[in-house]
């Protein structure tokens, strides 16, 4: 028993040290295999590589944007105008047999267009409204195809003034399916690289640590929108381009 506060200090103070080293020192003796792991792991030899599929195939479906844009000094008469043309446009897609999944409205806008003229000799421009413009845009969703060139024409000659743009595509069914074909091809592809390599440095494959699947792709493509004459007979001829399906893989082999 310690005589003086000053020497039960000193004691605590030998104690806690004490217990500091055993401490460390029990670490010392249990942490080794847990080291020897990662060590381990770390040594684990490797090859990574990468391989992409690709699947051509023909789009089964289509997506045509039109629109109806209208003009005139007085905005009512323009909005007027404007839905009257885009109204006969719809009811003559209805009566081909397009149905309201077929037709969506993606843009409607009205906004005044200014004289361009100076108002003098001065600086400033002329804030005089010419006219008023208004647009409304209308999305053409098909899953016939053969059909595009036929719903161009009818939407012309029913109102429509404008065609924004055409483009081609796969529905989710097909997309999911030939993307699971891209990725078998993906696999095949990465598995020859990594044998002709190994093969060469004679090494083995002998299992696999990791694969990363990259991300879906949805092919789109986009075609040029031919120029109307509001007169014409002659159907619009338009041809599918094909469109492609890619996948891509990257697997970490293990080599012996």
């Amino acid at each position: 028993m310690c005589k003086t506060n000053h020497a039960c200090m000193a004691l605590n103070d030998k104690l806690a040290l004490f217990m500091a080293v055993l401490l460390v020192a029990c670490i010392a003796i249990f942490a080794p295999g847990a080291a020897q792991t990662e060590q381990d792991s770390g040594n684990e030899r490797v090859i990574h590589v990468t391989g992409t599929g690709t699947v051509t195939t023909t789009p089964d479906q289509a997506e045509i944007s039109l629109a109806v844009e209208t003009e005139n000094t007085d905005v009512k008469t323009a909005q007027a105008e404007n839905a009257a043309r885009m109204t006969k446009v719809i009811n003559a897609l209805k009566a081909a047999g397009l149905t309201e999944d077929n037709l969506s409205t993606t843009g409607y806008t009205i906004y005044p267009v200014y004289d361009d003229k100076p108002a003098s000799s001065s600086i400033r421009w002329n804030d005089k409204i010419k006219y008023y413009r208004v647009s409304n845009t209308l999305l053409v969703s098909l899953d016939e195809i053969d059909r595009v060139g036929e719903v161009i024409d009818l939407a012309v000659a029913s109102g429509a003034d404008r065609v924004n743009y055409l483009s081609f595509g796969l529905s989710d069914e097909k997309s999911a399916e030939l993307r699971s074909e891209a990725l078998g091809r993906a696999v095949q592809y990465a598995r020859n690289d990594a044998d002709a390599v190994t093969t060469a440095m004679n090494l083995a494959i002998v299992g696999v640590k990791e694969i990363h699947v990259g991300g879906p792709v949805y092919p789109v493509r986009y075609a040029e929108t031919p120029a109307y004459d509001m007169a014409m007979s002659v159907p619009t001829p338009i041809e599918p381009t094909d469109v492609d399906v890619t996948a891509t893989v990257t697997i970490t082999y293990l080599l012996g």
